[in-house]
């Protein structure tokens, strides 16, 4: 009877061993996250790129997530909080707008919901995703989370894409705020501000060139990946694992793939998309009895109501906010257009998402790539390619909706006609493609689909209106220029034609100026200095330039001051002001004023004013004329720069800091072996004590690209650091 009692004693203790034990396991998976980091290395290179290796993908990923908190946590965790629709607990009630609008997509039981119901192979990820900030936090308890102290697997749901704002920022806050506020929409001055704003604003954006192999000297096929983001917003990783991850370039902090990059085989880029892929459908609404409808056809369908909690700092204390929130079959309600409630339809598949972001790195010829580009949710992005087999190819768009081209979907349609409602998605091969040109190369640069392969571009009358706008902008026509005719590249020829310094916005816009201060008999001779540096241009920027500091400034007051016609991209307006430059003579002389009271002098060289400085790892960077900083001679987009630098003004400063524009840039070789050379803005790091904080900056201002460390061999011989999630000394 003993004996029998002590058994079943030892089988209690035996049970509540492995129950505590259970208790203690993290949620995401078995065995510690020390035990995990165990399948892990992490070699650091000389630029401080973090180049991770696991057994498999999930250790990778574990590893990939674990290395970018190293490297700038805040930006992991900024992403996270806006995404998931947390921001106005860090910076207050404003910020309640942004946060509604992402809940409207996705509550955060649905975000669970979907992460229940991905495929075994992403939970992994997902979890190995939780598994490394978590771990990053564990290790690093002197780390002061703003607000995330652990990370769900279920996050990532929010963030599927790459593009950090992606759609859904091209839905306005101002405009939620005022319907789900007031029932009204903002007024019509507002919204001419908000256009305008737009207008001004650096443009972004991207540029990508595929070069076939004909017109190289090795033969083997060439992708520049040249995006333009703000700096610092993506950092430079390098994934392997034994399962066949192998995937090189650009990581949006927090996420669990490389969005912009090249495995051996192939590399892809994406542009910014101006294909329509968002609507706003007004609807027809009906109170009976206090339940809500909207009218569809011959029927009433119930709209589905709900409320949506969120929190906001007020000084040191967290309050709540009750929203209601509306959705018709099109989407939420997200404003109010003509006195009816609008919903917005926007690609919203976060699964389907992730998995194509993730199946895109492993791709290894245009086959595999291809079959990828059918899951159709890259929606705000255009795609050029090219690949070891020697292809170059171009997918604009992805994700594009069938519509009826009775309707006019630029301005908000009647929800009410069922007729109206997106009929399927187009295939890729009905989408706008090009795949090896006879021409040997493909450009975008934002711009129109129609010319980017010259005569063997697509047609526009071939695909409906709404696949793309047919507008041209100064990049696309420099990059045009730059390619034709053009053969013989190599990585660093391919480097040097993305750093061309001529500014072709100038050549319209200058010689107008010119000529209408000299036809005057009774000219200013205040203006005749700088007139004649500008007749003399020859309209390319570099640090030395006079002339580019007067063109910049005086194309800058144009665009803001000068009468131009309405709805006119920014080429357009450029030329307009040079074929009519009445209104020039006098923005001129006030830049010129301003110029010698910020200087003492208009002759300031372009160097002088347009400025490198990072001074702290702040998401927002403050800028201070009296601290060091660098000459840069790059200039902005909106000139036709194709190494964009946009630059602005900060808390009074006299010269502008860069602050957008070539961030994570990257010339790929596809042959045999993968050669590529990359370069960042500032560096890997976002720690002021980091020596890899600004390290790559005097490479970057000078075109000296440093070379990628791809295979193994590269790696261990240019190692700095090896070590383990955990163990880093």
């Amino acid at each position: 009877m003993e004996r029998t009692y002590n058994m079943l004693r030892a089988l209690v203790i035996i049970l509540l061993v492995c129950a505590c034990k259970s208790e203690i396991k993290p949620e995401t998976g078995q065995g510690s996250l020390a035990e995990k980091a165990e399948s892990v290395t992490i070699i650091r290179d000389d630029f401080g790129v973090p180049h991770i290796y696991g057994k498999t993908d999930a250790d990778a990923v574990f590893g990939l997530l674990y290395a970018q908190c190293e490297d700038d946590f805040d930006r992991v965790e900024q992403n996270y909080i806006w995404a998931t629709g947390r921001l106005a607990e860090v910076e207050g009630e404003e910020a309640l707008y942004s946060d509604l609008r992402a809940k409207l997509f996705m509550t955060e039981a649905e975000a669970k919901a979907n992460y229940e119901k991905s495929p075994d192979w992403l939970k992994k990820l997902c979890d190995a995703f939780a598994d490394g900030v978590n771990y990053y936090l564990e290790t690093h308890p002197e780390v002061e989370p703003k607000l995330i102290t652990h990370f769900e697997p279920w996050m990532p749901m929010y963030f599927s894409e790459g593009s950090i704002g992606g759609d859904i920022e091209r839905v306005y806050t101002r405009k939620i705020k005022a319907f789900y506020d007031t029932k009204t929409d903002i007024p019509e001055s507002v919204e001419l501000q908000i256009k305008k704003k737009e207008e001004m604003a650096e443009p972004q954006g991207s540029n990508g060139i595929a070069i076939s192999g004909k017109l190289t000297q090795s033969g083997n096929a060439m992708l520049l990946i040249n995006p333009h983001t703000s700096f610092y917003f993506r950092g430079e990783v390098h994934v392997v694992s034994e399962e066949g991850l192998n995937a090189y370039g650009a990581v949006t902090w927090g996420q669990f793939f490389v969005y912009q990059g090249f495995n051996e085989k192939t590399g892809w880029m994406h542009t910014s998309t101006y294909t329509d892929v968002m609507d706003e459908f007004k609807e027809t609404i009906v109170n009976m009895e206090g339940k809500l409808y909207y009218r569809y056809g011959e029927e009433l369908r119930h709209v589905e109501t709900s409320e949506i909690l969120l929190k906001y700092k007020d000084g040191d204390i967290l309050k709540e906010k009750t929203f209601p929130a509306y959705h018709t079959h099109h989407g939420p309600i997200t404003r109010m257009a003509d006195d009816q409630w609008t919903a917005t339809a926007m690609m919203w598949e976060p699964v389907k998402a992730l998995e194509q972001s993730y199946f895109r790195t492993k791709k290894e010829g245009y086959k595999g790539f291809r079959e990828m580009m059918d899951i159709r949710t890259n929606s705000s992005n255009n795609t050029v390619y090219a690949d070891a087999e020697g292809n170059i190819a171009y997918f604009h768009g992805n994700f594009v909706p069938k519509r009826d081209v009775s309707f006019d979907y630029s301005k908000p349609v009647d929800g009410s006609n069922p007729k109206t409602d997106w009929q399927g998605l187009h295939t890729v091969d009905e989408n706008i493609l090009v795949l090896n040109p006879e021409n040997g190369w493909i450009q975008n640069c934002n711009s129109t689909p129609f010319t980017s392969a010259l005569e063997f571009s697509p047609k526009k009358e071939d695909y409906p209106s709404y696949m793309s706008r047919d507008q041209e902008n100064f990049r696309g026509v420099h990059a045009i220029e730059l390619l034709k005719d053009r053969k013989g590249y190599t990585l660093d020829s391919l480097i040097q034609l993305a750093h061309d310094p001529l500014l072709p916005a100038f050549k319209p816009l200058i010689p107008g100026l010119v000529k209408e201060y000299y036809k005057h008999h009774d000219r200013n001779p205040k203006l005749q200095g700088p007139m004649d540096v500008l007749a003399d241009w020859d309209f390319k920027t570099s640090k030395e330039s006079v002339a580019m500091t007067l063109a910049h400034f005086y194309g800058t007051a144009m665009g803001t001051e000068a009468k131009r016609p309405e709805d006119s991209s920014d080429m357009e307006a450029m030329t307009y002001f040079g074929n009519n430059p009445e209104e020039g003579l006098k923005i001129f002389e006030k830049v010129i004023d301003q110029l010698t009271a910020d200087f003492g002098t208009w002759e300031m060289p372009w160097g002088e004013v347009n400025r490198y400085q990072r001074l702290t790892g702040d998401i927002r960077q403050p800028f201070d004329d009296s601290k060091p900083s660098i000459p840069i001679g790059f200039a902005s987009g909106r000139w036709g720069a194709l190494a964009a630098y946009g630059a602005r003004y900060d808390n009074g400063t006299k010269k502008l800091y860069g602050t957008r524009g070539n961030s994570f840039v990257a010339a790929v070789e596809f042959g045999e072996k993968v050669k590529a050379k990359s370069i960042l803005a500032g560096g890997q790091s976002g720690d002021p004590n980091s020596p890899h904080f600004d390290d790559q900056i005097q490479r970057y201002a000078d075109v000296n690209w440093k070379d990628v460390a791809f295979y193994k061999e590269d790696v261990l011989k240019r190692a700095k650091e090896t070590y383990i999630p955990g163990e880093r000394k």
